[in-house]
């Protein structure tokens, strides 16, 4: 098993910066604390992602951004333009909401369309795009049906969760996203990870990928040094 090291953790973490009254102080003062900590991302919103590259530049920290988020109930041309737009600004992955009302309805071509749309934006320029489907809300069979339309949209990561949604992430639900897509995409565990035995456990799961946001600094803090120091 993975011995995960304050280093190892840290480059599984997009670090959010997604409060809806944080302003551009705050987005800097968290570009700051994710490049102290060499994360894999920091990850802000839309109008943020300028802000976010110029603090960033000069670390090997990347910038991501939410699209449609946290709803995800935009039209899917709004979606592709919000992830246009964020590349370029600097945005190297973008974190698009799955449209849930939609996926619950049975309207399944639109939701693939939908994310069909985003990536069509990000994979030609070099992005990567995750679809967090607000896993809180489905039923283990929707998440299987909302992975596979994900992997079949050409996304390259499955997310469980917003965190503005009405659960965090739970074991269960990526038990079920990896023995679905968890051969061919990436799986990021998102909401409610606040601590290094709950990162752990995720990774250990077989994420390759965490969200987290007050939570960040605790897990590495806790998180054993290379060499044990």
């Amino acid at each position: 098993m993975t011995q995960w090291t304050r280093e190892a953790v840290a480059k599984t973490i997009d670090h959010a910066a997604l409060k809806t009254e944080m302003v551009d102080a705050d987005i800097i003062e968290q570009c700051e604390l994710g490049a102290k900590y060499n994360v894999a991302s920091v990850c802000v919103r839309p109008t943020d992602v300028a802000t976010a590259a110029k603090a960033l530049e000069g670390s090997s920290v990347p910038v991501s951004a939410v699209v449609g988020f946290p709803h995800g109930h935009h039209y899917p041309e709004v979606k592709a333009l919000e992830a246009k737009m964020c590349i370029d600004d600097g945005a190297v992955e973008l974190d698009m909401v799955m449209n849930v009302g939609k996926f619950l309805t049975g309207d399944y071509a639109l939701v693939q369309r939908d994310i069909e749309g985003v990536v069509a934006e990000a994979h030609p320029r070099g992005a990567k795009v995750k679809v967090i489907l607000e896993t809180c809300y489905l039923t283990p069979e929707q998440i299987v049906k909302a992975c596979e339309i994900s992997r079949d949209a050409g996304a390259d990561w499955v997310k469980t969760s917003t965190g503005f949604g009405s659960g965090p992430a739970t074991p269960e639900a990526i038990d079920v996203m990896m023995k679905t897509v968890g051969d061919v995409m990436g799986v990021k565990a998102s909401g409610g990870v606040r601590d290094y035995e709950t990162a752990v456990g995720y990774l250990d799961q077989g994420c390759n990928r965490l969200g987290a946001a007050g939570g960040t600094a605790s897990i590495c803090e806790n998180a054993p040094c290379e060499g044990g120091y």
